[in-house]
Order: C-alpha cells, then sequence, then structure tokens
C-alpha cells in the first residue's frame, strides 16, 4: 500500500507564490518518475512538472520560467515551487508519482488534489 499525502496550496493574489510538497510512504522499493498535475473547472487534468530520479526535469510550456520542481530521493518527496502566478494557474493540483513495490513493474499512484487559487 502507497500513499501520497500533499500540503500547501491555498490562496494568493497574482504575482504571489506557493510551495506544495508531497510525501510517499508504504510499501515502496523505488520512486521512478514524481511530478504534478492540475485540473482547472472544466478542464482536464494536465502535467505541471516531473523529475526523473536521476534528476532530469519537463515542463508545461506555460509554467516554464516561474514554476520549479525538486525532489528528495531519501525522503520520497517532490516539492513544487510556484512564483509569479496568475489567474489561470488556479485549479486542483494532484501529486503523482510513479513506484515499484519490488515486482518490478511501477504503478502509478496520485495525492487528494490540493486547491490553488489566484486571484486577480
Amino acid at each position: 500500500q502507497v500513499q501520497l499525502v500533499e500540503s500547501g496550496g491555498g490562496l494568493v493574489q497574482a504575482g504571489g507564490s506557493l510551495r506544495l510538497s508531497c510525501a510517499a510512504s508504504g510499501t515502496i522499493f523505488s520512486v521512478n518518475v514524481m511530478g504534478w498535475y492540475r485540473q482547472g473547472p472544466g478542464k482536464k487534468r494536465d502535467l505541471v512538472a516531473s523529475i526523473r530520479s536521476g534528476g532530469t526535469t519537463n515542463y508545461a510550456d506555460s509554467v516554464k520560467g516561474r514554476f520549479t520542481i525538486s525532489r528528495d530521493n531519501a525522503k520520497n518527496t517532490v516539492d513544487l515551487q510556484m512564483n509569479s502566478l496568475k489567474p489561470e494557474d488556479t485549479a486542483v493540483y494532484y501529486c503523482n508519482a510513479l513506484i515499484s513495490g519490488g515486482t518490478g513493474i511501477d504503478n502509478a499512484y496520485w495525492g487528494q488534489g490540493t486547491q490553488v487559487t489566484v486571484s486577480s
């Protein structure tokens, strides 16, 4: 059993910053990719940023230069630092991780989601 627990989020004015954190716990052999997705009202869930265990990162074009993803492999945590926030960043943000339980197969896990609201 694996759980992803998110923290952070909230309400911020445009131009402000927020930091999201996510911790994976449970039966974990290795954590491959960790990332953040978001789903705005009436929209599908889209990738915001991801990071591999070796540190390779990937960002959605809309957040490049404003958001930074980082992880601590020893603690199985991933953070998303969000700067220069815009109203269009308003969404529920979900942590995602590909985790192996030692069977050689990676399974995808999701956090419960955390609301980020940016006011204009």
